[in-house]
This record gives structure tokens, C-alpha cells and sequence, in this order.
């Protein structure tokens, strides 16, 4: 299995699932397939919804003996409404409930905002708005540094803890290098997973390359670009990279699908990538797209990322429009 390995050694599966928008009545089934197929690597949140479905899935798999706890990396995150020190450890424990676990592979922060606590009896997941039936519902921020969240995140964490690494998602250079910069001010370990979304239309090649420079490991959400985002409308097939000619023409020659040409491109860039799919027939191909990369040449993978478009779906000061907010955290 194809491995992005972390400052410590540990190794993180190439191709892993996104749990992000599996349905909670597929969730526990896609879980359980996508081990049979070979799968090690999960991608889980608080956010989507569906972490106990997750949990059934995963259990029921080391319940039947197809792997053990061991075998697996488990991938969750914290919640923007936990932000504040006295909230992380009881955001921990309730991702560790419903995913039936006694600890986290790895534990994210989902997004570089703060929001105002909610309590789990008053809604779970909090989601972005403090108050969805008010009359003018909108997000309200709390006043907690990044910083007081990983730290605390990081007291949580070690080699026999119920955390084993800690990481962020959705991070710029910029914000990534004044976290790594405070946690080495400190003497705690810095972050050791960047998560962002990355696909042919969205390169990121300076922050990959900061990344390798900080031995941080890098995945990426979305890694094959629109698809996700046109069902919620926020994309149109035309965006697909999918169907890019460039890529067409290289899975032609390949005798693969386009799919498995994308996640083999992020393969060679040491990137591990959590693409979605509940169904069994295309769990098989995107896991396949490891054999795939050992035949994609350097000059495939030129040509791939020289189809940047600094195209971002995923983009916060974008969406939150629709909730009376402006919180953009990219220029």
C-alpha cells in the first residue's frame, strides 16, 4: 500500500475515503465495503453528520476479523464551536463514542474560525449557525486563538493517547507557519498533517512545497475536483477536471479511468487523497489508482498540474454569503 509518512515515521495510506457527504443509511455499508476492498484509511468530522454510521461500519468489520484496530488510520476533526480549551476534550470523546473507538489516528482542526460554543444537547453537529430558525440566522464568532485550540488538542495527544497525531485542514502558508512557529516557541509538537483541497484545477504547489520543507504531511479533500460540489450546486459539470481532454488523453494511453489518473497525479506528488464514493465498483477503481502511479511519467504530472486554474469550490467568505456572514480565511 502506497504511504505518505509522517515526521515520525508513521505511515498514512496514499488513497484513503472521504467520509464528507456519504448518506447516514450508506455511511456504516461504504465503511464496511471499502474494507473488504483494502481500504485502511478513513476520513471522518464531527461536521458530516455521520460519525456513529462510520463507527457501525468499522466495527463491524474488526467484529468479523477482516482487520484489527491497528491495521487501520482513522482521520476525525474538531468542530469550530469547540474551539475553546474547556470544549476540546469533551469534542474528543463525543467523536470517539460514535465512532466506537478508543482513539484518533489523527485529529484535525476542521477551520481556521472560531464560533460560539454550542452545546451537544442543543444541536449535534453545531454546523455554521449559532441560531438556524432566528429571523436573521447567522454565525457568531468566539474570541479563541488557534493556537489555545491546537494546544489543547496537543495535551490530548502522544503515542498511547487517545490522539496519536495532530494537524489542521483548510490552513494558508501564512497561518500554517505562525502555528508550527508557536508550537516550536513552546517545545510541543507542531502540526503534522495539513488537509486542503487540492485537485488539477487547484494546484497549490507553494503550499505543498512549504509543506515538504516542514515535513508536514499533506492530503487532500476534493482531490478530484468538482464532483462533490455540483449535487449542492455549487459546481457545474463543466468544471470537472475529469473530463479535461489533457487528462482524457492520458487515461486513454493508460488504459484507466480519468479518476485514477487525477488521484495517481497526487500520489506522485506525495500527497494522500480521500476521494468519496459509496459504491463498491468505484472503491475498487480509486484504490486501483496505486498501481496506476508507478506508469504515470514526471511529464504527465507537469502537464496535469500546468492545468491550474487557482479554481477553490470549498471556499468559506463564498458560501457563508447565504448565512448573513462574510468569513472569508483565503485572499
Amino acid at each position: 500500500m502506497s504511504s505518505v509518512y509522517l515526521r515520525d515515521g508513521s505511515a498514512m495510506s496514499s488513497i484513503g475515503l472521504g467520509c464528507w457527504k456519504i448518506s447516514k443509511s450508506d455511511a456504516a455499508d461504504a465503511v464496511y465495503n471499502a474494507i473488504k476492498i483494502g481500504y485502511r484509511h478513513f476520513d471522518s468530522a464531527c461536521d458530516y453528520g455521520n460519525e456513529r454510521e462510520v463507527g457501525l461500519g468499522i466495527s463491524r468489520a474488526i467484529s468479523e476479523g477482516i482487520v484489527i484496530r491497528s491495521d487501520l488510520w482513522i482521520t476525525s476533526k474538531i468542530w469550530m464551536t469547540y474551539h475553546a480549551k474547556e470544549h476540546v476534550e469533551s469534542a474528543l470523546k463525543r467523536s470517539l463514542e460514535d465512532l466506537k473507538l478508543d482513539y484518533l489516528d489523527l485529529w484535525l482542526i476542521h477551520f481556521p474560525i472560531s464560533l460560539e460554543f454550542i452545546p451537544f444537547e442543543k444541536r449535534y453537529p453545531p454546523g455554521w449557525i449559532y441560531q438556524p430558525d432566528s429571523e436573521n440566522p447567522t454565525m457568531i464568532y468566539d474570541n479563541v486563538p488557534l493556537f489555545e485550540t491546537f494546544q489543547a488538542m496537543r495535551a490530548l495527544s502522544g503515542p498511547t493517547s487517545r490522539v496519536r497525531h495532530c494537524g489542521v485542514c483548510n490552513f494558508t502558508t501564512a497561518l500554517l507557519a505562525d502555528l508550527y512557529r508557536a508550537c516550536e516557541r513552546v517545545k510541543i509538537e507542531p502540526p503534522e498533517v495539513l488537509q486542503v483541497e487540492m485537485h488539477p484545477y487547484l494546484v497549490q504547489e507553494t503550499l505543498l512545497r512549504f509543506c515538504k520543507n516542514y515535513k508536514i504531511g499533506v492530503t487532500a479533500f476534493s482531490p478530484l475536483g468538482a464532483g462533490s460540489y455540483i449535487e449542492i450546486n455549487m459546481a457545474k459539470q463543466t468544471d470537472s477536471a475529469l473530463l479535461n481532454p489533457i487528462i482524457c488523453a492520458i487515461s486513454d494511453r493508460l488504459k484507466a479511468s480519468s479518476a485514477q489518473v487525477v488521484l495517481a497525479w497526487h500520489i506522485k506528488r506525495g500527497v494522500s487523497a480521500i476521494p468519496k464514493s459509496s459504491k463498491p465498483s468505484r472503491l475498487e477503481e480509486n484504490l486501483a489508482a496505486i498501481s496506476i502511479a508507478d506508469r504515470l511519467t514526471d511529464e504527465d504530472v507537469r502537464i496535469i498540474s500546468g492545468l491550474d486554474e487557482h479554481r477553490r469550490f470549498n471556499d468559506p467568505g463564498v458560501f457563508t454569503k447565504g448565512m448573513n456572514s462574510f468569513c472569508p480565511i483565503f485572499d
